[in-house]
């Protein structure tokens, strides 16, 4: 995780200051606001603000004016339900702004989630910093031979240093080139007198998607639970999830009962169609139960045997 030190002192300054309110906290949560916690080589996340807490998902399924004498197994139950039968107002009703510093191939994934509100670095305002991404050998991996999206073996050896070289080599002689063609310094003045210098709009094209970028995002809960039931998936990419299993810890902070309810019915379930459904009640009458006889795809039969815990053969 790499900091500047304007970052590091706006943090110190961030947390140094406390406010009193009449707004609901939530403890485990204020301890770590605005900390950054660290993702990847050089990236971080922080929790810059929120909004409410698993009483306001409680109150907003109510529509009532406080807890009164009601006890936590009642909210908790209450939560489990709206989570289990899929009842997403309560939960949009609180929301969470981060502050996040990750690769530009991780934020071109990241987008795709259209239900928040953005604001990103400006590499046509400000000049980009000289940090780029370097995987770690354990998760340098071969291209699936399985999963077209996906990734194979480890790759090992002079193959994996010869990479990771070059990984390294491409990224800073894209900087080196983008320096030269921005011709200025971070206070604006040239470099070199004799020219006049790229655009910065123009010259940050030379960059590469491992180069980091910066944002701020602000999400309901609604949909930082459907965001993290994709990224924190074993089948997400590497890079993503790590960033999603950052901010799971977060929400468990945060909601705790919300994040059991979550993890109990959507992010460690799994969901039948009705062909497999009908599968399962066939198995469980005794019925010796075939990919063929079954009225399934393959694929989605030998995800349901996985899911039983089954040999699909």
């Amino acid at each position: 995780m790499t900091i500047t030190p304007a970052q590091q002192a706006e943090i110190d300054a961030q947390r140094g200051e406390t406010a009193a309110t009449r707004r609901p906290t939530v403890a485990a949560l204020e301890a770590v606001l605005y900390q950054a916690l660290p993702v990847l080589d050089r990236g971080f996340i922080r929790v810059i603000d929120y909004m409410g807490d698993d009483a306001a998902v409680v109150q907003a399924a109510r529509v009532s004016y406080g807890k009164g004498t009601r006890r936590v197994s009642e909210d908790r139950g209450l939560i489990h339900y709206l989570m289990r039968h899929r009842h997403s107002t309560p939960f949009e009703m609180c929301e969470i702004k981060f502050h996040v510093k990750l690769p530009i191939f991780v934020a071109r994934q990241w987008i795709r989630h259209r239900t928040a509100n953005v604001n990103e670095y400006s590499a046509r305002y400000s000049i980009l910093d000289n940090e780029f991404y370097v995987p770690a050998p354990e998760h340098l991996a071969a291209q699936s031979q399985a999963n077209r999206q996906g990734r194979g073996a480890v790759l090992a050896g002079a193959e994996a240093e010869r990479v990771l070289q070059l990984l390294r080599e491409d990224a800073a002689r894209a900087y080196d080139h983008y320096a030269e063609m921005l011709n200025e310094r971070e206070d604006g003045t040239p470099v070199s007198s004799d020219r006049q210098g790229l655009a910065r709009e123009l010259a940050r094209m030379n960059l590469s998607l491992a180069f980091y970028t910066q944002w701020y995002w602000k999400v309901d809960l609604h949909n930082l639970l459907h965001f993290l039931s994709l990224r924190a998936d074993d089948h997400a990419q590497y890079e993503i999830r790590a960033y999603a299993e950052v901010m799971l810890d977060l929400v468990r902070r945060w909601v705790p009962l919300t994040h059991e309810a979550f993890e109990q019915h959507k992010l460690n379930a799994v969901t039948f169609s009705a062909g497999a459904l009908a599968a399962v009640k066939r198995m469980l009458a005794g019925e010796t139960v075939t990919q063929e006889t079954s009225g399934l795809g393959k694929r989605e039969w030998t995800e349901l045997m996985a899911a039983l815990g089954r040999d699909g053969n």
